[in-house]
Formats: structure tokens, C-alpha cells, sequence
């Protein structure tokens, strides 16, 4: 089922902050980033033994995309978090991913926008917005949203991109061996200047193994394997479950006390993602701006 692979994958993404909070204190979050890409290209080219189909070429800007989609998150999303908080940082940047996958499939890839894509991002992205509120630290700078909303464009880029590689007939375990190689040559020069931000010690060591084997690897083969079959907003709506997973495992494993905002949140991000799962394509929404680049 491909949207129950799309969830688990989330659910997967969602375990990176708490990681992170329970590894060891003075790393350096562009360096943890860097690394656990890194290692996750290497694991995934280890899996993608079938390489890619018989007689298909690459489309070579798509993979360009695709990698720089990759390593632009990575560094926006982490420098956004610093300058604005987690909450702010977090709901602007995965709240934005669905509606720009959604607009950039439709003029790049001619994917139909739906009516309940529409009801279930907005009532996902209101629920991730409610979960955000919910944090006493909760602070705004124009620089860190700007960052926040590049974070979110780059990660819809690289769904749209992967999206045109896998349906150009790669398999899903080459197609994501080949972006996050790329996404990681591209993020070398930051691990090589921040010196391995305090990442040589067991601990941090230990960080880095679970980031790159399993919201890494591990999460974006299922996450490829489900967008084979879904459209890309409606994909990265559903990732919309990682912020939920992570405010779980905040109350859960960090004894954070959740609040009637975060409940109301969780509950809206749930019935965003009811919505998908109850399953139909639905009714598309005819944009007229987009509908004319046809």
C-alpha cells in the first residue's frame, strides 16, 4: 500500500529531532545533517544492487535536482531552525512542502490537483500550525521563515524530481541512491568545514548511524516506493505525519507536557491524513493560473 509506506517513512523522519536531543550535547546540527546524508547515500547505493532498468536513460537535470533538492533542505531547514525555534522552523518548512510539490507537479509533471488534496493539506497544515503554537519558545524572524519556506521548496523539489526519475523507470532503491549521492557530494564541503562538529565520539558516532540507516535510508526507500503510485502533493502530505510523530516522542521519551493546542493540532494533522486514507482521487480543482501552462 503506498500510502501506508509514505506514513511509516514520516513516521520514521519523525524520530530525528528526539535523536538528535538525546545525542550528545555540543555537535553541530549542519554537521549531523551533512553526516547522516552522507552515510545514508552510502547505504542506499549498497541496496540498489538492481541498478536501474534495461535500456532507460537517466534524466540527468532531474537527478541534478533531485541532489540539490536534498542538500538544500538539509542546510536551510537546520539554519532556519536556528534562527526562528523548532516550532516556527519546523510548520513553515514542512507545512509549504505539500503546496509547492503540488504546484511544481502540476506544471512540471501535469499532475492533477484534487479536492481532497486541498481539504487534507489545509487540514494538516492547520494542525502542524497548532502544533508549532503549542511551544512556550515559539519566536519569529523574517530571515529564519524566509530560509524555512527555501526549506520547503527544496524538499518539494526533490519530490517532483524523484517523481520524473521514477516514472521514467528506475526503481525506487536506485533512484534514491543516485539523489542522495549527489546530495551528498554537494554537502561534503560542509562537513569538511564545520571538522566533523563533535561527531567523532561514540556518541555522536551512534547519531549518526541511526540518522543515516533509518529516517534516512531506510525511510526514503518506502518514501520512494510510495510516491511510485501517488501523486507528489499528495506524498508529501502525508509526510505531514513526521511532526506528529515528533510531538508524540516529545511527550512520550522527553517528557514534554503537551497542551490543548497540541492536542487540537495532533487531531486536525489526523484528520488531514483520514482524509487521504480514506482513499478515491477525488475531484480535481481546476487552477486556472496553472491549468494555463498546460
Amino acid at each position: 500500500m503506498p500510502r501506508l509506506a509514505v506514513l511509516i517513512a514520516a513516521v520514521c523522519f519523525g524520530t530525528t529531532g528526539t535523536a538528535q536531543a538525546l545525542g550528545p550535547d555540543g555537535t553541530d546540527p549542519l554537521a549531523v545533517g551533512a553526516a547522516r546524508i552522507l552515510l545514508g547515500a552510502l547505504l542506499l547505493a549498497a541496496v540498489a544492487s538492481r541498478g536501474s532498468a534495461a535500456g532507460t536513460r537517466w534524466d540527468h537535470r532531474a537527478l541534478a535536482a533531485a541532489g540539490a533538492g536534498v542538500a538544500a533542505y538539509q542546510l536551510a531547514f537546520f539554519t532556519a531552525v536556528q534562527e526562528t525555534g523548532v516550532a516556527i522552523g519546523t510548520v513553515v518548512a514542512i507545512g509549504s512542502g505539500p503546496a509547492f510539490a503540488g504546484a511544481l507537479g502540476r506544471l512540471i509533471g501535469r499532475e492533477p490537483l484534487t479536492r481532497r488534496w486541498a481539504a487534507a493539506t489545509a487540514l494538516a497544515a492547520a494542525g502542524v500550525a497548532l502544533l508549532a503554537g503549542g511551544a512556550e519558545d515559539a519566536q519569529v524572524s523574517p530571515a529564519g521563515v524566509g530560509l524555512a519556506l527555501v526549506a520547503g521548496l527544496s524538499y518539494a523539489t526533490y519530490t517532483v524530481a524523484a517523481k520524473r526519475l521514477l516514472g521514467s523507470g528506475h526503481p525506487p532503491e536506485a533512484v534514491m541512491a543516485r539523489a542522495f549521492g549527489t546530495g551528498a557530494v554537494l554537502l561534503t564541503p560542509v562537513l569538511v568545514a564545520t571538522g566533523g562538529g563533535g561527531l567523532g565520539s561514540p556518541g555522536g558516532l551512534a547519531l549518526v548511524v541511526y540518522l543515516g540507516a533509518v529516517p534516512t535510508a531506510f525511510a526514503y526507500v518506502l518514501f520512494a516506493r510510495g510516491l511510485q503510485r501517488l501523486s507528489s502533493g499528495e506524498t508529501t502530505t502525508l509526510t505531514l505525519a513526521e511532526p506528529l510523530t515528533a510531538t508524540a516522542l516529545g511527550i512520550i521519551v522527553l517528557a514534554e507536557q503537551p497542551t490543548v493546542a497540541t492536542a487540537a493540532g495532533a487531531a486536525l494533522v489526523l484528520g488531514g491524513l483520514g482524509v487521504l486514507a480514506a482513499g478515491g482521487a477525488g475531484r480535481r480543482v481546476v487552477v486556472p493560473a496553472l491549468d494555463a501552462a498546460r
